[in-house]
């Protein structure tokens, strides 16, 4: 037996590899060998299986996934091998030998190639090494932050074995086999410059200095249109040892190699311009072979003389103003700026929306390395949203010669000659040009310096795509500050006592302001002249709504000024699209909603939110998938009031609409409500469902706003709307029926209530009731199920009635009256039959099947389970089939059929685990638990029966 995490996670045996299943069963073998001989807590295992948030029944599907690899080891007879799956509290523990584990034998063969003496000998030791690889690490399991990093440690300590191992072949002479060794991972690694020196200084050493030298400029040019950095000082190192004809021994050999970082920011102390390492790092041979491979340097242009003070001493040109005091945070955006500014003559482009703070990071990063740029900064403000009107480029280049020291005289008066003159004096000169509110690229082509020592950063709240396709620029985007930043801008501006004094406020403050740092300082303003205001009075202020943006507002400065200015450069339709968008009552949109709120078609709303996207007014979190802002929302629904409740009304007709095609997709045969409202308005268009998973991932993806869609309708009366909207996400309710939809469902009801439509009421009840029943608040499920049958015959609703009278039996029996709820199943699925409705006939017979088991009558059960599969569950009803296939196996270990029991039961625990339903995968598990925890108790008895007999 050997455990595989170098590869695909599995279990090899004699007869072969076990059948794990699904990834999350792999997930949790591999967590657990990752810590082998080891309790592993049960927070552990969850972190490892799911990438996102856990389902509620996490512990469950845990443990049937540990009892189903319990069941496998035994039947490959582990316990002969020393192995042993144990529950050790709230962990479990996988006691394995670590010679069975193929990481644990890679190690102690590293250690063993450490201890050579001869280099064959580590030769050889390190090839054994690399050969349990067979693929990357810990393949199959699910892609979660742990594993993740599990698996990038182990490729790590591999491509280390590989250098080692090239080393090796290099103390033997035999250089053409480091290089073949070699090659395969730089390919694979294009960007790991230990990688590429050592790779170079083997093929020179092979005789093939041509391939070496082309190895370099190749990993050269991709660090440089990658990451815009120059090669690092080992890959420099090699190449100008190459070029003197004479590698230096240590240069691809050192025992363990150097790898040089790409992903992250250089140390300042060696960081050129705030970026990566540069040419002037490196020693002298290094320098000396990149100018080579750069070619001469261009003549110097004249340089006119720097401005002067009145000593005659020069001064350092600086025109950045003052930076915004209280400046927080910003340390991801702050390295991504000093990669940006990394290679020839970048583009930096700082976007984002209107007040978030673009102007204070650029200044505040301009001014951390005043030597890094050491003939100067300029600045301009382009304006290109305020009101008092945008200076023309001539105004700019201007004010940038006067300050480069050219006479006033001789400035050029037109825009092209005054851009040449600018780049000539700039051309070997190391600058720092700020560009601040730009509005269009078209604003600053003319403005960019010419020299490649020169960085411009350009801010802005549009994308500026023409500039990032014309010049490379290198868009860094700034989004709302996290709350502990936003109240340490608040503590930098009122001072840290004040904020002290009320943490709690002061925080709430930071979420009510959204993060946004023009909303934060406008709040800070206030409390600064009001030295008598607490941060918890003003955070009652701003809870409303109504008066927010009010409050946000301070003289000419304010988030609904900064806002206007944006708006009001936007085309009529775009404008129209933004105001009704702030009457969305959920928290994101796509098209097809855009649509519906302004009266549009999803084409014309896509080209909106486009534009709206472009001016940062509206952010695209996924494709198709954008949110507004809270306090842009606000302001975008002042803007058209009057357009409230018709975009309501809109959105929450595009919501029936939408979720009626996905459950009609999702569940073809289902019939949960048909009848649409008297008024309703028909979406010009419809979003088109392929499949079950794409039905079924629209339902989840958008539960939360269905639900605050359902709320707004409540609210507004519109009760008609507000039950449609949640029943008709009974497909995802039967899906993930733990996952705590009783309050929506309780919604629904009193919607249907207030209505007075016993159609609906019952519809609600069925489905509350039944979800009840599932959490065990069975006493409450009885008292809402008990009336939906008569609901249901007074709407002449008999399917409905069927239903009903369904889950009012599922409870009866809970509580041990099996006789009264056999007989309620079977008027159910004689109502059915009546219809007819071939759905809920199959339902019926499910539970009828599910209570004849329960009452001792395992062939009764056996034969409606098949009549129910006689009629058609298709593949895609995974619930119904995993349900019926369940019912099915434990009817066959009930007649002793044990082996087919197993059969059916591990199939109906596959489909479960295959289609994600969770639910059908614990009870399939279950069962099995329960018939696997029984003959294991047979046999233990069986084996103690023999010891005693041969004992006597």
């Amino acid at each position: 037996m050997e455990f595989r995490l170098l590869g695909t996670v599995c279990v090899d045996t004699l007869t072969g590899p076990l059948p794990l299943g699904p990834a999350k069963r792999r997930s949790l073998l591999a967590a657990l060998l990752l810590r082998p001989n080891t309790p592993v807590s049960m927070t552990r295992l969850t972190d490892c299986l799911w990438d996102d948030t856990p389902p509620l029944h996490a512990r469950t599907v845990i443990q049937g996934h540990v009892s189903r690899l319990r069941v496998l080891l035994m039947g490959a007879d582990a316990e002969a091998y020393g192995v042993e799956l144990a529950t050790l509290g709230d962990a479990y523990m996988l006691r394995v030998p670590e010679t069975l584990l193929d990481s644990q034998r890679f190690d102690e063969l590293l250690m063993l190639a450490r201890e050579q003496r001869s280099p064959s000998d580590t030769v050889l030791m390190l090839k054994e090494a690399l050969s349990l690889w067979q693929g990357p690490a810990l393949t199959g399991t699910s892609p979660s932050a742990p594993l993740q990093a599990a698996a990038h440690a182990l490729e790590e300590s591999r491509l280390i074995t590989v250098e080692q191992l090239a080393h090796s072949y290099g103390l033997l002479g035999e250089h053409h086999r480091a290089a073949a060794v070699l090659r395969a991972e730089a390919v694979a690694h294009p960007m790991r410059e230990s990688l590429a020196a050592a790779l170079m200084t083997a093929l020179y050493r092979s005789g093939r200095q041509s391939e070496a030298l082309d190895w370099f400029h190749r990993t050269r040019r991709l660090l440089a249109d990658e990451l815009g950095i120059d090669p690092g000082r080992e890959l420099a190192d090699a190449y100008a040892q190459i070029l003197r004809g004479a590698p230096a021994p240590d240069a691809a050999t050192a025992s363990v190699p150097r790898t040089r970082s790409v992903a992250g920011t250089p140390p300042a102390a060696t960081a050129s311009k705030g970026g990566a390492e540069g040419p002037e790092d490196a020693p002298a041979t290094a320098r000396t072979a990149l100018a080579e491979v750069q070619g001469p340097p261009a003549p110097r242009s004249p340089r006119l003389p720097a401005p002067a003070h009145s000593a005659g001493e020069p001064l350092l040109i600086d025109l950045l103003p003052r930076p915004p005091r209280g400046f927080q945070g910003r340390g991801g955006e702050l390295a991504a700026l000093s990669r940006a500014a990394a290679g020839e003559a970048p583009v930096c482009l700082v976007t984002g929306p209107a007040g978030v703070g673009k102007t204070a990071l650029a200044l505040h990063w301009a001014r951390r390395s005043p030597a890094a740029f050491p003939d100067g900064r300029l600045f301009a403000d382009l304006r290109g949203y305020g009101d008092t009107g945008e200076p023309t480029p001539l105004e700019v280049l201007r004010e940038f010669l006067l300050a480069l020291g050219v006479p006033a005289r001789r400035v050029p008066e037109s825009v092209t000659a005054a851009a040449a003159l600018f780049r000539t004096l700039t051309d070997r000169r190391s600058l720092l040009v700020v560009l601040d509110n730009v509005r269009s690229s078209a604003q600053v082509r003319p403005l960019l310096p010419g020299g490649a020592d020169c960085v411009t950063l350009i801010t802005s709240r549009h994308r500026l795509e023409g500039l990032i396709a014309s010049d490379a620029a290198r868009p860094v985007p700034l989004d709302v500050l996290e709350p502990p930043d936003g109240t340490a801008l608040l503590a930098g501006v009122l001072g840290e006592e004040r904020v002290l004094a009320e943490p709690v406020a002061a925080r709430r403050l930071a979420e009510l302001c959204g993060g946004l740092p023009l909303a934060l300082r406008v709040t800070a303003a206030r409390l600064a002249g009001r030295p008598q205001w607490t941060l918890a009075g003003m955070a009652d202020e701003l809870a409303d709504e109504r008066s927010r943006l009010t409050y946000l507002d301070a003289e000419d400065t304010g988030v609904s000024a900064a806002l206007r200015l944006t708006v009001q450069q936007l085309p009529p339709d775009a404008v129209h699209h933004f105001t009704r968008l702030g009457h969305h009552p959920g928290s994101h949109f796509d098209p097809y909603t855009a649509a519906a709120l302004a009266g549009s078609d999803p084409v014309v709303a896509a080209a909106a939110l486009e534009r709206l996207a472009a001016a940062h007014l509206v952010t695209e979190t996924g494709p198709g998938r954008w949110v507004l802002h809270d306090l842009v929302r606000l302001y975008a629904r002042g803007l058209d009031p009057a357009s409230g409740p018709a975009a309501l009304i809109g959105v929450l007709d595009h919501c029936i609409a939408t979720a009626l095609a996905a459950a009609d997709t999702a569940e073809p045969g289902g019939e949960p409500c048909f009848v649409l409202p008297d008024d309703y308005h028909r979406p010009a268009a419809v979003r088109d469902f392929t499949d079950r998973a794409s039905a079924m991932n629209w339902l989840a993806t958008e539960r939360e706003d269905l639900a605050l869609a359902a709320a707004a309708a409540r609210s507004a009366g519109l009760d008609d709307r507000a039950w449609r909207i949640i029943l008709l996400q009974w497909p995802h309710v039967v899906w993930r029926v733990r996952d705590g939809w009783t309050p929506m469902l309780e919604l629904a009801l009193d919607a249907a209530v207030a209505q007075d439509d016993p159609y609906a009421e019952s519809r609600v009840r069925n489905l509350l009731g039944w979800v009840l029943t599932e959490e065990g608040r069975l006493t409450e499920a009885v008292t809402l199920l008990e009336r939906s049958p008569g609901l249901a015959r007074q709407a002449g609703d008999r399917l409905g009635e069927a239903t009903a009278l369904i889950n009012l039996a599922i409870v009866q029996a809970e509580q041990g009256g099996l006789d009264e709820a056999l007989e309620g199943c079977e008027r159910a699925l004689e109502l059915a039959r009546r219809e007819p409705d071939a759905h809920t006939e199959m339902l019926a017979l499910q539970h009828l099947a599910r209570l004849q088991l329960a009452a001792g009558r395992p062939q009764d059960a056996l034969d409606s389970a098949r009549t129910a599969f006689d009629l058609g569950p298709e593949h895609e009803e995974a619930a119904r089939r995993v349900l019926l296939l369940t019912v099915s196996g434990e009817a066959h270990l009930a007649l002793g059929a044990e082996d087919e029991g197993i059969r059916l039961l591990d199939l109906a625990a596959a489909e479960a685990e295959r289609a994600g339903y969770d639910e059908g995968a614990v009870r399939a598990l279950t069962a099995l638990l329960r018939v696997t925890a029984t003959t294991e108790y047979v046999r233990r008895h069986e084996e103690a029966a023999r010891r005693l007999a041969d004992d006597g």
